[in-house]
């Protein structure tokens, strides 16, 4: 996040304004699809052989129990999810979300990541602001086609109380 007050203050210095859309995902760790995911470090970081043998099982093949009053549910196994509290965790939705960047980068602004947290940020004269928020919410609705179709999903209640602070602003 210090790049982006780093960024903002640079361009504030510069007489600019800036849009900034924070991405708050709803238990982003746990929507991973693992068959997904196998498929992009392959593709995209060219996992491969010995690599990627030795990521498979540590994303699938997982399994989940509850215990309520004393009984046992029946054993789930999970198709979606990296472990949370490990360290190759935020690492594979780091590399599961690199996409997003490219997608941003379409609409020529900023993107900073840190595991999932997401800023979507531009800067712009205030007599281009108007051209900059149509770029913005055409970045904002592909990047949040793509995190459909990547089985990820905005949160919504922050989403719309990030509505009504711009509709009282």
């Amino acid at each position: 996040m210090l790049r982006v007050v780093s960024d903002v203050l640079t361009e504030a210095d510069a007489q600019q304004v800036t849009l900034l859309g924070l991405l708050d995902l709803s238990a982003a760790f746990d929507c991973v699809d693992h068959q997904l995911l196998l498929h992009r470090l392959h593709r995209d970081f060219g996992l491969t052989d010995t690599v990627l043998n030795w990521v498979t099982p540590f994303v699938t093949g997982r399994s989940q129990q509850v215990v309520c009053n004393g009984l046992l549910s029946t054993i789930q196994y999970l198709q979606f999810g990296v472990p949370q509290g490990s360290v190759l965790g935020p690492i594979l939705f780091v590399m599961y979300t690199a996409e997003l960047r490219h997608v941003v980068a379409q609409h020529d602004l900023k993107f900073h990541q840190y595991a999932d947290d997401c800023q979507i940020y531009v800067s712009t004269l205030v007599n281009a602001v108007h051209s900059a928020i149509d770029r913005f919410s055409c970045c904002l609705e592909d990047a949040e086609a793509w995190m459909t179709a990547s089985r990820l999903r905005l949160n919504a209640s922050k989403q719309d109380a990030g509505d009504m602070a711009r509709l009282t602003t």
